[in-house]
Formats: C-alpha cells, sequence, structure tokens
C-alpha cells in the first residue's frame, strides 16, 4: 500500500505547479459563462422592462390598451398608479398601470395619419 502512495509523490510535485494553471482556467471558464449568462439572459430582460416602463409612463387618455387579463379598452383617465378605462359604453374599469400589457397609440396615429392626407391633398 504504500508503495502506491510513494509513486505519487512526483506527480504530486508537478501537479503543484498545473494546480494554479487549473484555478485559472476554471476562474476563465466561471467568467465566460457569466458573461454569456448576461449577454442572454439579464441584458434583454433589463431592456425589456425599461421599455415597459417607457410604454406605461407615456400612456394618455384616449389610448388603446390591453391588459395582461385580455381585455381591451380605452383610456379614459390617467391616475398616479392607476388607469381607468373605458371597456364599453357604459363600462369603466380602473386597472394598476402594472397591469397593462401593450399601449396602442391611437390618438397619434389618427392625427398624423390625417395631417399626412391633409399635406398631401394640397400638393
Amino acid at each position: 500500500m504504500n508503495s502506491l502512495f510513494s509513486g505519487l509523490n512526483p506527480i504530486q510535485d508537478a501537479g503543484a505547479a498545473s494546480a494554479t494553471g487549473s484555478m485559472l482556467s476554471t476562474v476563465v471558464m466561471f467568467g465566460a459563462v457569466f458573461l454569456i449568462f448576461y449577454f442572454m439572459i439579464i441584458r434583454p430582460q433589463n431592456k425589456k422592462q425599461k421599455a415597459m416602463q417607457k410604454m406605461i409612463s407615456a400612456v394618455k387618455k384616449g389610448d388603446k390598451v390591453i391588459t395582461i387579463g385580455g381585455i381591451h379598452g380605452t383610456v379614459q383617465s390617467v391616475k398616479d398608479k392607476t388607469v381607468v378605462i373605458k371597456v364599453d359604453d357604459s363600462s369603466r374599469i380602473e386597472f394598476s398601470k402594472s397591469a397593462l400589457a401593450s399601449v396602442d397609440a391611437q390618438g397619434d396615429s389618427v392625427e398624423s395619419a390625417a395631417a399626412d392626407s391633409k399635406q398631401e391633398a394640397s400638393k
């Protein structure tokens, strides 16, 4: 048994030099994995979250919205943390701004389309 361990001593001496290289390659590998996770998961999620915050802060009266529950409607009024959405002629529902899934600024697109058609008609 002792003869087995005596044969490992020269390998351990050579292994001490390669342990530093092994440690360095492990650190480099962890760094590479972190960079991959950052660019493939963390960064796109942060960009999506910023775009969502920008969309929610730009909500104004007259915008067509869809909630995360799938309710379609038109914004009637905007408060600090909530919006009142007109769902039907006589139905209004108040939602938290964070419950909005998408915003379609219909007022802007209709006005810009009307302005474009007036400019083309005047030519």
